[in-house]
């Protein structure tokens, strides 16, 4: 180490002057003065300056060294002269005067673009380039960060009491909701490992070993499509199960967890536990959404009665919802049209009603002459609006109804500015139906197929299903997801009624899930978990505009790694060992 540094780039002080110190790390910048050459040297820590002698040579020599390239500077630590000092940086009041300088790694190839300003670069070239774009400030100081979380939520999982243990990476494949990454065998022909969506069945499954708190932090592989809050490929969670424990018990484990790393790496404010919790109903219809965000005040109102005896042909048959705007009915016109225009659009809606309620409390807009006075004031009622408030109307088919509803609420948010970007608002939605109807209307599971139904084995040979609610809860924060959670089944009746319910044979049960299957009849004790996402985690802590900014090595939005050049082809004796024949496709 100290043929290439004595000292880090951020080390060198005012009480170095005099030293002789050896510093390494990337060539930022280079300033050619004709007497002199200064450089700005790069590490992960800080720039230092350094300055040549006036030698010909020196000069010569540091003036030619490629930007970027890789360097170990020799030299003697003096005061910057005083209209030189630079207040931006930490070592900025000081400069090194060089004694020797070496170039460890030379640029040889045109720089794709400057590390130091990537901001605007094309993302596929970022990502291709991935390890300079990794010399960036924004992306090192993110994946900083990243770690310092890591070992902060670690830390308080143990402090806790929970026991860190690593579950495997290949497995078998298991119906989680997305697909599954498969792995050909090669001792066992035309079988398949899978790698996991979750740790779900493994944790389980150390709960009936005994294992009383669990926790790691867990990669997981889905095959699914990429969005800004989502990485294709894999994501790492905060993974974590109790034993003897309900939901209370894991909302009052997680919650200081949660509360206590927002508020150690974040400047801005923190709802305080406990957090809100809102029924999986409650926020379909207030917000149109499971994860809404809190931040945003506007509420829908449910007006679907309202309308049954109201003369508006468009409303017929559908469910309606209203939200009121407060305080912009004197926006301009171009704004309801705006909005309009968005519903169509964006949306794909039929269109997007509205209405301003004027000073003398009449109605002006699209649909004014169809509302009659008492529908007027029950709507006003209900959604607490006023005069120069603004409805719009949503109006469509259950369920299509709320997240088309949510959608407007949230861009109407948006465009009014209603969101507080420096306030974290978590809340738990609860509640969840146990059961849902797939596009065909048959029954399949709504969230996890291993929580425990509500009421238990009597809920589900009694109710119709779509009304069974399961002890399932996920935590939202600023209308992200961070994690899903349950309370466990683990009673091996109620497991196979379930599934049962949901279309699985206790054959197919015993298939898919062999392991707990049998370990629910060995004394399983009542369990309960969570998994927060940590990359969503990160995205809002450094308010990245997507989750691969807080990846070192991420898949791009095809699910491919330019860099590596990920999926790619791969020899035919490396198919031959695992027992693959690749079909090639009929033009």
């Amino acid at each position: 180490m100290k043929d290439y540094r004595t000292y880090t780039c951020n080390q060198i002080g005012l009480e170095d002057v005099g030293k002789e110190v050896r510093i390494a790390g990337f060539v930022q910048t280079i300033r050619d003065l004709g007497g002199l050459v200064f450089l700005d040297i790069r590490d992960m820590y800080g720039v230092t300056q350094v300055v040549t002698s006036g030698e010909e040579a020196d000069v010569d020599f540091a003036s030619h060294i490629p930007i970027e390239s890789s360097v170990t500077v020799l030299g003697t630590v003096q005061k910057r002269d005083e209209e030189t000092v630079n207040t931006k940086i930490k070592t900025g009041l000081v400069e090194i005067k060089i004694k020797e300088i070496k170039v460890l790694g030379k640029r040889t190839q045109m720089l794709p673009f400057d590390v130091n300003t990537n901001t605007d670069v094309r993302e596929d070239l970022r990502l291709k380039y991935r390890y300079l774009d990794l010399r960036n400030d924004k992306l090192k100081n993110n994946l900083i960060l990243r770690a310092k979380v890591l070992q902060f939520l670690r830390q308080q999982m143990i402090e806790q009491g929970f026991l860190e243990v690593q579950t495997p990476i290949l497995t078998s494949s298991s119906p989680e909701g997305a697909r599954d990454y498969l792995v050909p065998s090669r001792l066992h022909p035309g079988k398949f490992y899978a790698l996991p969506q979750a740790p779900q069945q493994f944790k389980q499954l150390l709960m009936v070993g005994g294992i009383d708190k669990y926790f790691q932090i867990a990669p997981c592989f889905r095959d699914e499509d990429a969005r800004a809050d989502r990485a294709p490929g894999e994501f790492y969670q905060l993974d974590m199960e109790m034993s003897y424990a309900d939901q209370e018990d894991v909302f009052s484990v997680l919650e200081p967890v949660m509360y206590n790393t927002f508020k150690e790496f974040s400047n801005k404010e923190i709802v305080k536990p406990p957090f809100k919790r809102i029924k999986y109903q409650d926020a379909m219809l207030k917000y149109g959404s499971d994860k809404p965000d809190l931040r945003n005040p506007l509420e829908i109102v449910d007006v679907t009665d309202v309308f049954e005896n109201v003369d508006l042909r468009a409303f017929k048959g559908l469910q309606v919802r209203i939200i009121a705007a407060h305080d912009v009915a004197d926006k301009p016109r171009s704004f309801f049209e705006g909005m309009t225009n968005f519903a169509i659009d964006e949306l794909k809606a039929k269109g997007l009603a509205w209405l301003r309620i004027e000073a003398d409390r009449s109605l002006q807009g699209p649909i004014a002459k169809f509302i009659p006075d008492d529908a007027k004031e029950e709507m006003m009622k209900r959604s607490n609006s006023k005069e120069g408030d603004c409805l719009f109307f949503i109006a469509e088919k259950p369920r299509a109804v709320d997240w088309l509803a949510g959608d407007i609420r949230k861009e109407l948010g948006k465009r009014l500015e209603l969101i507080d970007n420096n306030k974290f608002e978590f809340c738990w939605i609860v509640d969840f139906p146990m059961f849902e109807l797939d596009d065909h209307n048959k029954v399949q599971f709504g969230h996890n197929p291993f929580s425990m139904p509500q009421g238990g084995l009597e809920a589900l040979e009694t109710k119709d299903p779509l009304d069974v609610l399961a002890y399932q809860y996920d935590l939202v924060c600023n209308g992200i997801e961070l994690s899903s959670g349950a309370v466990r089944n683990h009673d091996i009746d109620v497991m196979i009624k379930a599934f049962d319910i949901a279309g699985y044979t206790e054959e197919e049960v015993k298939t898919k899930f062999g392991a707990l299957y049998t370990a629910f009849q060995f004394g399983a004790p009542p369990h309960a978990g969570i998994a927060p996402g940590v990359d969503r985690m990160i995205m809002l802590l450094t308010d990245s505009d997507t989750i691969r900014d807080v990846i070192a090595f991420p898949l791009n939005s095809k699910a491919e790694d330019l860099m590596m050049g990920a999926p790619s082809a791969v020899k035919w004796q490396l198919l031959s060992d695992v027992h693959i024949e690749v079909k090639k496709e009929k033009n």
